[in-house]
Protein backbone atom coordinates (compact mmCIF):
# COMPACT_ATOMS: atom_id res chain seq x y z
CA UNK A 1 0.00 0.00 0.00
CA UNK A 2 1.40 3.44 -0.74
CA UNK A 3 1.87 6.45 1.58
CA UNK A 4 -0.44 9.23 1.47
CA UNK A 5 1.19 12.09 -1.06
CA UNK A 6 1.38 14.14 2.02
CA UNK A 7 3.64 12.14 3.78
CA UNK A 8 7.26 13.30 4.21
CA UNK A 9 9.69 10.83 2.63
CA UNK A 10 11.71 8.74 4.80
CA UNK A 11 15.25 8.12 5.14
CA UNK A 12 16.63 4.49 6.66
CA UNK A 13 19.33 5.81 9.49
CA UNK A 14 20.24 2.52 11.20
CA UNK A 15 19.73 -0.60 12.53
CA UNK A 16 19.68 -2.38 16.45
CA UNK A 17 21.80 -4.66 16.19
CA UNK A 18 22.59 -6.01 19.69
CA UNK A 19 21.45 -5.29 23.33
CA UNK A 20 24.32 -3.99 25.48
CA UNK A 21 23.92 -3.72 29.12
CA UNK A 22 21.33 -4.40 31.38
CA UNK A 23 19.27 -1.30 30.86
CA UNK A 24 17.76 -1.32 27.66
CA UNK A 25 20.79 -0.11 25.76
CA UNK A 26 21.39 -1.07 22.06
CA UNK A 27 23.89 -0.98 19.60
CA UNK A 28 23.29 0.53 16.61
CA UNK A 29 24.80 0.04 12.69
CA UNK A 30 24.28 3.84 11.22
CA UNK A 31 23.74 3.86 7.89
CA UNK A 32 23.78 7.69 7.77
CA UNK A 33 26.95 9.90 7.95
CA UNK A 34 25.40 12.37 10.09
CA UNK A 35 24.91 10.35 13.53
CA UNK A 36 25.28 13.39 15.36
CA UNK A 37 22.34 15.15 13.59
CA UNK A 38 20.38 12.06 13.14
CA UNK A 39 20.48 10.76 16.32
CA UNK A 40 20.30 13.87 18.90
CA UNK A 41 17.76 13.58 22.01
CA UNK A 42 14.25 13.61 21.51
CA UNK A 43 14.80 12.30 17.84
CA UNK A 44 11.78 10.11 16.94
CA UNK A 45 12.55 6.98 15.00
CA UNK A 46 9.56 5.18 13.04
CA UNK A 47 10.40 1.34 13.56
CA UNK A 48 10.33 -1.31 10.39
CA UNK A 49 9.38 -4.32 12.12
CA UNK A 50 7.70 -7.89 11.15
CA UNK A 51 4.16 -7.29 11.62
CA UNK A 52 4.48 -9.96 14.54
CA UNK A 53 6.49 -7.76 16.59
CA UNK A 54 4.52 -5.54 19.21
CA UNK A 55 6.87 -2.91 18.45
CA UNK A 56 4.99 -2.82 14.68
CA UNK A 57 3.75 0.81 14.02
CA UNK A 58 5.04 2.34 16.88
CA UNK A 59 8.14 4.95 17.14
CA UNK A 60 11.11 5.05 19.48
CA UNK A 61 12.15 8.41 21.03
CA UNK A 62 15.92 8.62 21.76
CA UNK A 63 17.28 9.56 24.97
CA UNK A 64 20.62 9.27 24.46
CA UNK A 65 23.72 8.12 22.14
CA UNK A 66 27.00 6.74 23.67
CA UNK A 67 30.27 5.60 21.77
CA UNK A 68 31.99 2.37 23.68
CA UNK A 69 34.97 1.40 21.92
CA UNK A 70 33.63 3.00 18.58
CA UNK A 71 30.59 1.71 18.70
CA UNK A 72 27.73 3.38 18.81
CA UNK A 73 25.00 2.52 21.71
CA UNK A 74 21.61 4.12 22.06
CA UNK A 75 19.21 4.64 24.93
CA UNK A 76 15.39 4.76 23.94
CA UNK A 77 12.22 5.96 26.13
CA UNK A 78 10.40 2.98 27.60
CA UNK A 79 13.48 1.04 26.79
CA UNK A 80 14.26 0.25 30.30
CA UNK A 81 15.84 -3.46 30.54
CA UNK A 82 17.35 -5.49 28.74
CA UNK A 83 14.46 -8.32 27.67
CA UNK A 84 13.08 -4.96 26.35
CA UNK A 85 16.10 -4.08 24.21
CA UNK A 86 16.47 -8.34 22.84
CA UNK A 87 12.73 -7.54 21.75
CA UNK A 88 13.77 -4.48 19.15
CA UNK A 89 16.76 -6.25 17.47
CA UNK A 90 17.12 -6.05 13.74
CA UNK A 91 14.87 -2.90 13.84
CA UNK A 92 15.34 -0.78 10.79
CA UNK A 93 15.08 2.99 12.12
CA UNK A 94 13.77 5.48 9.80
CA UNK A 95 13.49 9.14 10.16
CA UNK A 96 11.50 11.91 8.48
CA UNK A 97 13.08 13.72 5.65
CA UNK A 98 13.15 17.68 5.91
CA UNK A 99 13.66 19.16 2.93
CA UNK A 100 16.01 22.02 3.80
CA UNK A 101 18.51 19.98 5.52
CA UNK A 102 21.88 19.53 3.85
CA UNK A 103 22.40 16.36 1.52
CA UNK A 104 24.77 13.31 2.69
CA UNK A 105 27.48 12.60 0.52
CA UNK A 106 26.74 9.48 -1.80
CA UNK A 107 23.31 8.69 0.35
CA UNK A 108 19.90 8.74 -1.71
CA UNK A 109 16.05 8.07 -0.49
CA UNK A 110 14.22 5.89 -1.74
CA UNK A 111 11.86 7.82 -3.44
CA UNK A 112 14.82 9.60 -5.73
CA UNK A 113 16.03 6.57 -6.93
CA UNK A 114 12.93 4.75 -7.90
CA UNK A 115 12.11 5.53 -11.51
CA UNK A 116 15.64 6.20 -12.55
CA UNK A 117 16.82 4.35 -16.01
CA UNK A 118 19.38 2.19 -15.25
CA UNK A 119 22.04 2.52 -18.40
CA UNK A 120 24.76 -0.02 -19.06
CA UNK A 121 27.56 0.86 -21.51
CA UNK A 122 25.52 3.82 -22.58
CA UNK A 123 21.95 1.53 -23.20
CA UNK A 124 19.13 1.80 -21.32
CA UNK A 125 19.02 -1.62 -19.45
CA UNK A 126 15.61 -0.92 -17.33
CA UNK A 127 14.02 0.84 -14.66
CA UNK A 128 14.63 1.04 -11.16
CA UNK A 129 11.26 -0.21 -9.20
CA UNK A 130 12.24 -0.24 -5.29
CA UNK A 131 15.57 -0.32 -3.18
CA UNK A 132 15.34 -3.84 -0.88
CA UNK A 133 17.31 -2.88 2.43
CA UNK A 134 18.88 -6.32 3.69
CA UNK A 135 21.45 -6.32 6.85
CA UNK A 136 24.28 -7.02 4.06
CA UNK A 137 23.55 -4.51 1.34
CA UNK A 138 20.97 -2.25 -0.09
CA UNK A 139 19.81 -3.97 -3.57
CA UNK A 140 18.23 -1.72 -6.47
CA UNK A 141 15.12 -3.64 -8.19
CA UNK A 142 15.34 -3.13 -12.00
CA UNK A 143 12.54 -4.01 -14.18
CA UNK A 144 14.08 -5.33 -17.67
CA UNK A 145 11.85 -6.60 -20.28
CA UNK A 146 13.20 -9.92 -19.54
CA UNK A 147 12.39 -9.83 -15.92
CA UNK A 148 12.83 -8.07 -12.05
CA UNK A 149 17.10 -7.55 -12.08
CA UNK A 150 18.18 -7.20 -8.11
CA UNK A 151 21.56 -4.94 -8.28
CA UNK A 152 24.15 -4.47 -5.10
CA UNK A 153 23.87 -0.69 -4.14
CA UNK A 154 28.06 -0.60 -4.16
CA UNK A 155 30.17 1.54 -5.75
CA UNK A 156 31.88 -0.81 -8.14
CA UNK A 157 28.51 -1.78 -9.59
CA UNK A 158 26.08 1.49 -9.31
CA UNK A 159 29.53 3.96 -9.81
CA UNK A 160 27.06 6.87 -10.92
CA UNK A 161 23.68 7.86 -9.31
CA UNK A 162 22.76 11.35 -11.81
CA UNK A 163 19.23 12.42 -9.89
CA UNK A 164 19.01 15.43 -12.10
CA UNK A 165 19.90 13.10 -15.28
CA UNK A 166 17.21 10.78 -14.02
CA UNK A 167 19.78 7.47 -14.39
CA UNK A 168 21.80 5.62 -12.43
CA UNK A 169 25.05 3.94 -14.67
CA UNK A 170 25.35 0.09 -13.88
CA UNK A 171 28.69 -1.67 -14.26
CA UNK A 172 27.44 -5.45 -13.55
CA UNK A 173 29.32 -8.41 -13.56
CA UNK A 174 28.71 -11.09 -16.78
CA UNK A 175 25.61 -12.35 -16.00
CA UNK A 176 23.54 -10.32 -13.79
CA UNK A 177 21.61 -9.12 -16.46
CA UNK A 178 21.89 -12.01 -19.31
CA UNK A 179 22.81 -15.85 -19.09
CA UNK A 180 26.26 -16.56 -20.02
CA UNK A 181 26.34 -18.75 -22.93
CA UNK A 182 27.41 -22.26 -22.27
CA UNK A 183 31.32 -23.47 -23.17
CA UNK A 184 30.69 -26.07 -25.95
CA UNK A 185 32.35 -29.41 -25.08
CA UNK A 186 35.74 -29.64 -27.17
CA UNK A 187 35.94 -31.45 -29.46
CA UNK A 188 37.65 -35.18 -29.35
CA UNK A 189 40.93 -35.38 -30.79
CA UNK A 190 41.00 -36.52 -34.26
CA UNK A 191 44.62 -37.72 -34.07
CA UNK A 192 44.39 -41.35 -34.05
CA UNK A 193 45.76 -42.57 -36.68
CA UNK A 194 43.25 -44.55 -39.41
CA UNK A 195 43.32 -47.72 -40.64
CA UNK A 196 44.59 -47.67 -44.09
CA UNK A 197 42.82 -49.24 -46.53
CA UNK A 198 44.01 -52.60 -47.84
Amino acid sequence: MNAPAAESPQLRVGRLVKAHGLKGALKLELYTDAPERRFTPGASFSLQVPESSDWHGKTLTLTELRWYNAQPVAFFEGVDDRSAAESLVKAILWIERIDDEPAEDNAWYDFQLVGLRAMRDGVEVGTIVRVDHLPAQDLLAVRTPQGEVLVPFVGAIVPVVDIAGGTVTLTPPLGLFEELPEVPDEPADDDEPKDAPA
